[in-house]
């Protein structure tokens, strides 16, 4: 069964840090792209960070290069997303995906297969 299971969000202040967890089914983790996505109201869903499965790549959004950090554990199936020096822009609600296919373009939402339910960031100044 495919599943991707988010949790981990919540309200914190700037400057904070949070981490992302989203446990997957053994067949979605071996996806050959995961991603963290966010998404606020009236916004396209953005891409913000992948990581390839074997996890030798990984991909940022200029947005939180430096600060956000995307990870995978191999044993719990697990996908992660250490997101520090949390900015009120970062406020959304972020989304775990992965992708079947090779050649796709990582920001782009349409090339994933499989979404969870995702998980609220709200970030006060």
């Amino acid at each position: 069964q495919v599943q991707l299971v988010e949790s981990g969000g919540g309200s914190v202040q700037a400057g904070e840090s949070l981490t992302l967890s989203c446990a997957a089914s053994v067949d979605t983790y071996r996806s050959n792209y995961m991603a963290w996505f966010r998404q606020v109201p009236g916004k396209e869903r953005e891409g913000v960070a992948c990581i390839f499965i074997d996890a030798g790549r990984t991909f940022y959004a200029d947005s939180v290069k430096g600060r956000f950090t995307i990870s995978r554990d191999n044993a719990r199936y697990t996908l992660y997303l250490q997101m520090n020096n949390l900015k009120p822009e970062d406020t959304a609600m972020y989304y775990c995906a992965a992708a079947r296919s090779w050649g796709v373009i990582w920001t782009d939402p349409k090339g994933y297969n499989y979404w969870g339910q995702g998980t609220q960031v709200t970030v006060s100044s």
